[in-house]
């Protein structure tokens, strides 16, 4: 039995290992304006500056919490720690946009090995099931605050050093959680009957990266026709010869039988919403606050935290409630909320800024409750020896949700805004291509400045509503999986319901 004080010791080294990923989600989003200058990116290499993180951490994911499962937590924890530290610095003095992607995707490799480690160290760490629920809600609720002052950060940084300086502040907290391995962690339980499948991980890959490329290829105007067919043909034989091997494989990175328990795809589909939601949101408004009403990186950043700490308390709160109130009514209800906030936030964003914010904390109160729980019921319904697995697939929604918002909501804004706005006579057909480009071009074109940004708020409202419908969708179809799942009822009960 680990001591207590031991226990909350780790969860508070693995916490930071987690605030450092999911920081490193949302922290280009008050930077990318400034990268997209210096840098000289273009629209497509901008959110490959953004997407190669996500998309390779999704892809090694399922593969590393297996690995974990094999070799021991504390072993993949530390290597992850160890190399998220040198793709950092990389990343900090990359002379080019080509060496920024390369390195975010390293940067990914480190993240994907240490992240459902964090997870599998919890489950295996706090044997009691209150103390087990109030350590997930924890780690949960630093998940969403990082992703959430991940923005904050990005432009409180900006406005004194670099943009490298966003991926500089990475390397000490590396270093100090790295010695806090040394100090405390448990022995690592290695399990030698698992294997670790590489095809299968570079199938989930290839197939993720198509679905990305489709996406955004989709939402590009005009579409390359050729490159979608290529695209969505990729992705189906990737995800289909997946499927296939997972069946056929004696341990595999993914066993779907999992999925047969109503709680554990519940838990899977809001922790891809809960990021889907927070992603899409935070990228747009602190575009749209930078671009139209020229806030500062900080400043757009401070209002869209307005979401983090709307959710701390309740993340914090679900967590040591759950046994009382059960899943469906803080996952359901959380949703219902979080889809009120965000209608709240697509009538207000014009409003004064205090009638905003309050529309974004509630949108972050709905999402608080959310993810408190969502890791419970993912990891509370697996059997310990398949922590590592349970932990990468939570990992995995939750990235896919995140990597789905940029790609996605990224794309279609980039759409509705290139679609309603008219160019004046002579104006390059480049200047179309988002409201950074048009104000690039404008040359001080007042008339057309603010054609631009009307164009710009029309794009906004339209991806507001589409983010509160999927929402919407998600709180019903949550409902109906936690039916069994009221007050009084264990999060890990009704396994194959």
């Amino acid at each position: 039995m680990i001591s207590p004080a031991r226990r909350w010791s780790l969860l508070a080294v693995v916490s930071s290992a987690l605030l450092l990923i999911a920081l490193d989600n949302t922290v280009l989003y008050t930077a990318l304006p400034t990268l997209i200058e210096e840098l000289g990116a273009s629209t497509s290499q901008s959110l490959w500056i953004m997407n190669a993180y996500p998309v390779v951490m999704a892809g090694l994911l399922l593969g590393a919490g297996t690995l974990g499962d094999r070799l021991g937590h504390v072993l993949m924890f530390r290597i992850g720690l160890t190399v998220f530290g040198v793709a950092s610095l990389v990343a900090a003095y990359a002379p080019s946009t080509g060496v920024l992607i390369g390195a975010r995707a390293f940067l990914a490799v480190g993240a994907a090995s240490m992240m459902p480690a964090t997870l599998a160290l919890i489950r295996v760490t706090f044997e009691d099931v209150r103390e087990r629920n109030l350590a997930i809600a924890v780690w949960g609720s630093v998940a969403v605050v990082g992703a959430a002052i991940g923005p904050i950060i990005g432009g409180a940084l900006l406005e004194v050093f670099w943009w490298g300086s966003v991926f500089l502040i990475n390397v000490p907290v590396v270093v100090i959680a790295l010695i806090g391995t040394f100090l405390i962690a448990p022995p690592d339980r290695t399990d030698e009957r698992q294997t670790w499948d590489l095809t299968s991980s570079l199938l989930a890959m290839a197939g993720l990266v198509s679905v990305v490329i489709a996406i955004k290829e989709f939402a590009s105007l005009p579409p390359s026709w050729p490159i979608v067919g290529i695209a969505v043909t990729v992705a189906v034989v990737s995800l289909t010869l997946f499927t296939r091997r997972q069946l056929r494989l004696a341990h595999p990175l993914l066993d779907f039988a999992i999925f047969r328990n109503n709680a554990f795809s519940a838990g899977v589909l809001a922790a891809a919403l809960t990021m889907f939601v927070l992603g899409g949101l935070q990228l747009v408004t602190t575009q749209r606050f930078q671009l139209v009403e020229e806030f500062t990186p900080l400043q757009s950043g401070l209002l869209v935290t307005a979401a983090a700490l709307g959710s701390a308390p309740t993340a914090l709160l679900a967590g040591g409630f759950l046994h009382r109130v059960g899943l469906r009514l803080l996952i359901a209800g959380g949703l219902v909320v979080t889809t009120i906030g965000v209608v709240l936030a697509a009538t207000t964003f014009t409003a004064p800024i205090p009638v905003f914010v309050i529309a974004l904390a509630v949108t972050g109160l709905g999402l608080g409750a959310v993810m408190g729980v969502a890791s419970t019921a993912i990891v509370g319904n697996a059997p310990a020896h398949r922590a590592g697995m349970a932990s990468s697939v939570e990992e995995v929604s939750y990235e896919f949700g995140n990597l789905t918002a940029v790609a996605f909501i990224g794309s279609l804004v980039a759409l509705v805004y290139t679609a309603t706005l008219t160019l004046p006579a002579g104006a390059p057909p480049e200047a179309g291509d988002s409201l950074a480009t048009t104000l690039l071009y404008a040359n001080g074109d007042s008339d057309l400045i603010e054609t631009a940004r009307a164009a710009f708020d029309h794009a906004y409202l339209v991806v507001m509503i589409v983010i509160a419908v999927v929402t919407a969708l998600g709180a019903g179809a949550s409902r109906y999986l936690l039916r069994h799942h009221g007050a009084g009822v264990p999060a890990s009960a009704h396994p194959h319901h």
